[in-house]
């Protein structure tokens, strides 16, 4: 096993009602910043838990923030911090409210160009404002990470960045909240957490026996209450199982130790960069793909992710390799979450343009061996059509 630490500061407040302990966490006296998405958390009663939960406080709102946070609205929302002397956020939201909170806090501060942040990864991040959130869909596990994701949408550019100082200081999750997510978010958010797990188990044997079962616990889970979900949306104990679940998925715990491929989010990055689609879809068109050019140099993992997620033991090692791959693609679709190119209205001729993308950011050497080039992506993204 590989030398490892784990480095993570963020409180949990887990459960029903929890939205409340907001009042015990924001620093007294603080000018908070409330940012949220598309407006849903004022309809499903949200917001309101949270106006409750700030009595006393003086707070700002911002609104509007994308699916694929778009860096030219995060910094209409850095004007509104700089203006108003906000000393704390708090991101109502999903995993996207979340990621573009991160960057707001990054870039009030920042004394340069705050596109530099993402074109850097985070390396020149010194300094954040603090903040918190509200999770109301599980799947990104921004809420207890360092890490997010932002799209420059001028030139259809999503890059991401790491920084120790943009962990939040404290997550709500209440699986109530998730309750009124539309079909398709719920899907999604599902097939996201699934492809975190297995972006860092499904790579090659380093004898992390923990980390293996510890992921190989992470994937039955959603598979068992994914569909749950879809069928019966207030389902409380799905919904628990799931935001838990998709948190631990990457908040570091499975990623200590042991190598990881990352190749599919990458790949799918572009995607969505370029053609607007869902993050999770991108997923669920790419991951199939990659195994099916990658079977030889993942055999190994492959062959145990077949028998312990799920139970191929019989026939030739090629044969279950094949099947645990069809099967996760049958549950992506079973989340309503489609798995081809074609499905979306797109063909080969998406190649290159996600492959200029990828030599544009640098990105020219993905997987956990740092081996698969342009060149190999064209070929995965074949399979994919």
């Amino acid at each position: 096993m590989n030398n490892f630490s784990y480095h993570n500061t963020t409180r949990i407040h887990f459960g029903q009602g929890q939205i409340a302990k907001i009042r015990d966490e924001i620093p007294a006296g603080a000018r908070v910043l409330i940012t949220y998405g598309g407006g849903s958390i004022k309809k499903n009663g949200v917001l309101d838990q949270v106006h409750a939960a700030l009595g006393g406080v003086t707070y700002f709102e911002f609104g509007g923030i994308e699916p694929n946070p778009h860096f030219e609205t995060l910094m209409k929302a850095v004007e509104l911090v700089r203006q108003e002397k906000i000393d704390f956020i708090l991101a109502v939201g999903g995993g996207s409210v979340i990621d573009g909170t991160k960057f707001i806090a990054a870039a009030a501060l920042y004394p340069a160009d705050p596109w530099e942040i993402v074109q850097t990864y985070g390396a020149k991040v010194t300094q954040a404002l603090p903040f918190g959130s509200v999770l109301t869909l599980a799947a990104t596990g921004s809420e207890m990470n360092n890490g997010a994701v932002v799209t420059r949408a001028a030139t259809q550019d999503k890059l991401f960045f790491f920084s120790d100082h943009v962990y939040p200081k404290f997550s709500v999750l209440d699986p109530a909240t998730t309750f009124s997510l539309p079909a398709r978010q719920t899907g999604n958010g599902v097939v996201d957490a699934f492809v975190h797990v297995v972006e860092q188990y499904v790579t090659y044997p380093v004898n992390a026996k923990v980390q293996d079962r510890f992921a190989e616990s992470l994937l039955l889970t959603l598979l068992e209450e994914g569909p749950k979900a879809l069928a019966n949306a207030s389902d409380y104990d799905a919904r628990a199982n799931l935001m838990w679940a998709a948190t631990m998925a990457l908040n570091g715990l499975i990623a200590t130790g042991v190598p990881a491929d990352w190749a599919t989010h990458l790949i799918g990055q572009e995607i969505t960069g370029l053609y607007g689609l869902d993050h999770g879809q991108t997923l669920a068109v790419v991951q199939p793909a990659a195994w099916m050019f990658r079977k030889a140099e993942k055999r190994e993992k492959l062959l145990q992710y077949a028998e312990r997620v799920w139970g191929l033991t019989a026939g030739t090692e090629d044969a279950r390799i094949d099947a645990a791959i069809e099967n996760t693609r049958q549950f992506f679709e079973k989340m309503g979450v489609k798995t081809r190119l074609s499905d979306y209205g797109l063909d080969r001729s998406v190649i290159p343009a996600v492959i200029q993308k990828l030599n544009e950011h640098g990105h020219v050497k993905l997987g956990e061996h740092a081996n698969i080039t342009p060149a190999e992506v064209s070929s995965i993204l074949e399979l994919a059509l």
